[in-house]
């Protein structure tokens, strides 16, 4: 008997199928985002889609799709659209993923060539099924787009490389401009929101990036919203500043359907404004943060701003 397999209706979250629902709290008037649709998200779907791309963009249902699409800003997804992670607060497609494109980072850098862009973010899914986690593909996506675009700054943002040894050597060695890899949240919401990682692990990443070419900008993310405690996310921010981190960004946690983990509270301006205050007083170079802040958000305009902030900073003209 032969049994046929429908793969192409298969659950997006598997492993949520089972949870119990959560209800989605109604969004406070300074969530209010832009639905996309103008002749310039237009342009960058199709070239994305020429390509054969993956954007986070759309995998993770980002608020601000709309405003960076117009701009023809896009974050790139490498390795595919399925996870080998289950966390709990993600909306990117959970599974086995397929073996990597090796034409991929020639793609990357040929849409990068066709936007303009002066400054790219790259990030992947979490490949733990790969020796190297994805390092050398990550690493080769950087050296095509140098190729192609020699003025682009480039920005990745990682997964944690977890139990992939040498793996953070071979994306430095490539030199990023700048290295992301987010804690996504407080230590003490490690279990429950983001289960397959560990929080030092994370933070040992991002110092030994530091360590091994401390030109290349640092920067970290979290959300909040996920039950966490103020005094909680100062200690992380004096985590991340002993560990070097350069830049870091906070935003609002959204719930993206009813498996998910719930939105605890939203947090208003005004608290996001003191964070703000606070991270600066801390050291870091820069600071997003901001009920609509993502990783990638105004990444470009971010990076001037960083760079030009350590120029003052070590006095140069």
């Amino acid at each position: 008997m032969v049994t046929v397999v429908n793969t192409l209706n298969r659950p997006r979250h598997p492993e949520k199928a089972h949870r119990p629902e959560n209800e989605v709290l109604r969004k406070p008037d300074w969530i209010r985002v832009k639905a996309p649709g103008s002749a310039g998200w237009s342009q960058t779907a199709d070239i994305v889609r020429a390509n054969g791309l993956h954007t986070v963009c759309e995998e993770a249902g980002c608020p601000n799709i709309g405003e960076c699409w117009e701009k023809k800003h896009a974050t790139f997804m490498i390795m595919g659209d399925t996870c080998t992670r289950a966390c709990a607060f993600c909306n990117v497609r959970t599974g086995l993923p397929g073996p990597l494109d090796v034409d991929e980072p020639q793609k990357v850098a040929s849409a990068v060539a066709k936007l303009g862009l002066s400054h790219v973010v790259i990030t992947s899914v979490d490949r733990d099924d790969l020796s190297d986690g994805g390092a050398e593909h990550f690493a080769r996506t950087i050296r095509a787009i140098r190729a192609e675009s020699p003025r682009t700054t480039i920005e990745i943002l990682t997964p944690d490389f977890l139990r992939k040894p040498g793996a953070v050597e071979v994306v430095v060695e490539a030199r990023p401009d700048v290295f992301n890899h987010n804690l996504e949240t407080v230590p003490g919401r490690y279990l429950t929101v983001r289960p397959g990682a560990r929080y030092f692990h994370s933070l040992r990443l991002l110092q030994q990036v530091k360590e091994l070419d401390p030109s290349i900008f640092t920067k970290s993310g979290i959300m909040v919203g996920l039950g966490e405690e103020r005094n909680e996310v100062l200690q992380l921010m004096d985590d991340l500043r002993s560990a070097e981190v350069d830049f870091m960004t906070i935003g609002q946690y959204l719930q993206p359907t009813r498996r998910h983990h719930k939105v605890e509270r939203f947090v208003t301006p005004d608290e996001f404004k003191a964070f703000e205050t606070v991270a600066f007083a801390k050291g870091f170079l820069m600071v997003s943060s901001s009920p609509l802040t993502r990783s990638s958000h105004h990444a470009g305009d971010d990076f001037a701003r960083l760079r030009a902030a350590r120029d003052a900073k070590l006095g140069r003209a």
